[in-house]
This record gives C-alpha cells, structure tokens and sequence, in this order.
C-alpha cells in the first residue's frame, strides 16, 4: 500500500475564484480529518482525490501515478467511498448492497462467490448489522443505512478509505464503533481521509488533519500541531474554551 498525494491540487469550489494548492502527501496508516465550515469544500475535495470530480489544477497520485492515468476499475480496488448522501435506486437488501463492494474484482456478469458472500456477512457483522440482512435498505433507518454503506466498503477492503461525516446519523455507541473501526483499517495499514465536524471526534481519533477555510485557504499537519484554539476559532468563526480530559484536549463552544 502506497500513498495517496495531491500535487498543485486546487479543488473546483462554485463560486469561489481560486483556493490555496494543496502539496500534501497521506501515508498508509495515516488517519486525516478535513475539517472546515459549510461550503468550505470538503465534500468536493473527497470527491476529488476519489477522482470523481475533475479538478481546478493539479492533480492527485495514487502510487506514485497521476489518478486520471488509472482504469476506473484500478482505482475502485483501491480507494473505497462512503458518500454523504446516498441514493437508493433500485430495491435491494442489505446484503446485496454489500455485495457491491465486490464488484470492482468480478469480471462482467460474473456473480458473486461463496468467498465473497462469506465477506460480506463478516463484514455486515461488524457493523451489527446480521440480523439486517434480508431487509430492504430503502426500509432501513438513517443510522443502519450509514452502517450498510461502511460495511459495503469493508466489503469491498481498499487501501484507502475516503469517507464523508462517517458518524453521519449514528447514535453515541455507533460513533465510537466507527471510528475504532477506522482506526482498525489505518493500524492494518489503510489510509483513511475523513470529513468531520465535529472537533472531538478528530482530536480523539485523527493523526493529521487539514483545514479548508472558506475563502480558499488551507493548512495541515500532525492534528496535535493543528489542534490550536485560534486557528479553530477563526476555521470556524467561534470562540472556543478546551479543556483538558485524560490528557486529551476537549472544545467546548463560547457564548
């Protein structure tokens, strides 16, 4: 497993002229929070080192080779997408909808095997969603259907993982479970490329993040560099108090 790299990249925001170039290089093992305001770019960043939104300039490297160079086949073996929003336009259950993850290894109209099944029930597990199995996702709530679209990319075991607001819709204990599931990957030498919001979770959970201010502007590094109350306070235009819990900084709000 190799790195994940943006070269000159300026992500194309609407409405926005230019942005700052990002140069940065995500290793494997590495846990990468974006954080920013709405409309800072986040999502279109994710989207863009998916290779699925073509950017402004620059351009991203997967292995060491411009990402428009690779077969979109290539590409979804190794870097696996969980969406903000998601679309259910066919009926299929929970199952089926993992099995999808499989897609990128079988040839056309090839059906899945008893392998692949087998993997998409462990992973189904993991996220407790078993029981789940048969059940239509369109019939599922927002908290299961988020769970199924992690389990898909679990499914589908990429190098990388890019995954816009993971706890999207989760309650506490499911929160938590993502994101030790994401530290899993990382610690089994994935990449991991998050988008949050909320502060906590990326100081608890990130190795390195990067800020999208809305006017363009960007920084990165180690989160425990990043992690400044003035910087945090203008990303987001709020003032913050920190306090400190079991040695691990905690931002709380300011009237």
């Amino acid at each position: 497993m190799t790195s994940l790299e943006a070269h000159g990249l300026i992500v194309d925001v609407p409405g926005r002229a230019s942005g700052r170039p990002l140069d940065l290089r995500m290793a494997p093992g590495e846990r990468w929070g974006v954080l920013g305001p709405n409309g800072a770019g986040k999502t279109t960043l994710l989207h863009t080192l998916a290779g699925l939104r073509v950017p402004r300039g620059g351009e991203v490297h997967l292995e060491g080779r411009a990402l428009s160079r690779w077969r979109r086949r290539e590409v979804a073996r190794r870097l696996g997408v969980v969406f903000q929003e998601r679309h259910d336009e066919f009926p299929a259950s929970v199952l089926e909808t993992a099995l999808i993850g499989r897609h990128p290894y079988l040839s056309p109209w090839q059906r899945e095997g008893e392998t692949d099944i087998a993997r998409a029930r462990e992973a189904l597990r993991h996220l407790e969603l078993e029981h789940l199995e048969d059940r239509l996702v369109s019939s599922l709530s927002g908290g299961e259907r988020q769970r199924v679209s992690l389990a898909t990319v679990l499914t589908q075991a990429p190098c990388w993982w890019l995954v816009d607001e993971p706890t999207n819709h989760l309650d506490l204990h499911h929160q938590v479970a993502t994101m030790a599931l994401l530290e899993q990957q990382a610690r089994q030498g994935c990449g991991v490329v998050m988008c949050l919001h909320d502060l906590n979770l990326a100081a608890r959970w990130c190795s390195h993040l990067l800020l999208l201010y809305p006017d363009g502007e960007a920084c990165w590094g180690a989160a425990r560099d990043m992690l400044v109350p003035e910087a945090l306070e203008r990303l987001y235009n709020q003032a913050l108090t920190t306090v400190d819990v079991d040695g691990a900084p905690v931002f709380v709000p300011v009237r």
